[in-house]
């Protein structure tokens, strides 16, 4: 059995593997993912009411134990950022908007807090020793819409290299040598999603 995992991009295509590791490990039986990619989030939340139900219907349904939506929390423009309005409200907001697009009791929106980099930031010892030293001493979730996760990285990575963060490449480096465990003690909205995919995939038999 196997997951769906919609995300926004390219960058989200290593993030199979790392999941697996962590609930592989909780579960009796191996759980499988399918990587389904849109163009940017917009695409996603056009499309995604249209697209989930081809996974969550007919004889295919049997073997999908769920589909998991995934976002950055930076960038959608339905998520209000005034200086007011608290980071679970702006979260909360957000779920309910792309999950009522759906409606279906197998999707579950999730939203990587403020970026998939933060999982990264949880562990400065996979960065290079001079990017490590001058990451900010703040919980990863906390690096916001002011100078999100990537974009920190990639000012860290000039300042440190002479050369910016790719996203790709080093991402997926980075990511294969990351401790899914740690990254969830420290960063709860991680936690929150490998936690309900656990729940998911137990439920599924796994």
């Amino acid at each position: 059995m196997r997951f769906i995992l919609f995300a926004e991009g390219y960058t989200e295509k290593f993030l199979p593997q790392f999941f697996k590791r962590w609930l592989d490990a909780r579960l009796k039986k191996p759980v499988g993912f399918q990587f389904v990619r849109f163009r940017g989030w917009g695409d996603f939340v056009s499309k995604v009411a249209e697209r989930a139900p081809r996974y969550l219907a007919g004889a295919q349904a049997k073997d999908v134990v769920a589909v998991i939506g995934l976002l950055d929390l930076y960038g959608p423009d339905f998520v209000l950022r005034t200086a007011t309005q608290l980071q679970e409200e702006r979260y909360r907001l957000a779920v309910k908007h792309v999950g009522g697009l759906v409606q279906h009791p197998k999707f579950r929106m999730h939203f990587a807090v403020h970026e998939v980099e933060a999982w990264i930031l949880s562990q400065p010892r996979v960065l290079p020793r001079g990017v490590a030293k001058m990451i900010p001493k703040r919980k990863p979730e906390s690096i916001n819409f002011d100078e999100p996760p990537s974009k920190l990285l990639n000012r860290l990575y000039r300042k440190d290299l002479g050369l910016g963060y790719k996203k790709l490449s080093y991402g997926a480096q980075l990511f294969r040598k990351l401790d899914p465990s740690i990254a969830a003690t420290k960063c709860p909205h991680l936690d929150a999603l490998l936690n309900d995919m656990l729940s998911l995939a137990k439920a599924a038999g796994l």
